[in-house]
């Protein structure tokens, strides 16, 4: 095996490693030993490929944000319409968080222990991810599809409800990620007004 595939090789497992460790353990429990003992190597070897635990954290982020990055990107350039595109959003984050538990934790808990040397380009991954399913939204709203005054609110505002579902979801729950990934899907689009006319009900005291 070429000496480039073996450390790309290297790099998963480390990366697989450290991560099931974060989840289950936890970031600050886990020690680089731990992680070496889990890829079956010494700590000295560890160090050969990488330099810190916050560089780990670097690469699982970006292994996530690269991903799903990807996946919206391939679906925007395919022209798929806004709902679908959306629908697709929630279910890449509702999967990742079903596989890719550690990920996501270090994803959404963890960025911050990203060395500054790696942290810009993690932001940069971050940032572009957002923007784009803004510009879903956006998009969707100039199609008539969609009915918003504030797209980056309402972008905030469907990561705040699949993001936050890592703190609750498990894996033997009563519903699948699917059903889940389904619910909100119609949820977010359709709200749970029965008229969808709610600046009535706004208490006149909320409003400025």
């Amino acid at each position: 095996m070429p000496a480039e595939d073996l450390t790309v090789g290297r790099r998963a497992e480390i990366i697989a490693a450290a991560s099931e460790l974060f989840e289950q353990v936890g970031y600050y429990s886990t020690s680089m030993d731990d992680i070496a003992a889990t890829v079956g190597i010494k700590k000295p070897s560890l160090y050969h490929h990488v330099k810190s635990k916050g560089q780990i954290v670097a690469w699982i982020h970006n292994s996530l944000a690269d991903d799903l990055l990807a996946r919206l990107q391939r679906r925007i350039n395919d022209g798929e319409d806004p709902q679908t595109v959306i629908f697709w959003v929630i279910s890449d984050i509702l999967h990742a968080l079903h596989d890719r538990p550690g990920h996501l934790r270090v994803y959404f808990e963890h960025h911050r222990e990203i060395p500054d040397e790696y942290r810009a380009d993690a932001q940069r991954k971050r940032d572009a991810y957002s923007q784009l399913v803004s510009q879903v939204i956006a998009s969707g709203v100039r199609r008539g599809a969609f009915r918003t005054d504030h797209v980056s609110l309402t972008t905030l505002a469907l990561f705040g409800m699949c993001n936050w579902a890592y703190q609750w979801y498990r894996t033997d729950g009563s519903l699948s990620v699917d059903q889940i990934a389904a619910h909100f899907w119609r949820q977010f689009l359709n709200g749970i007004s029965i008229t969808h006319e709610l600046d009535a009900a706004v208490p006149s005291d909320a409003v400025n």
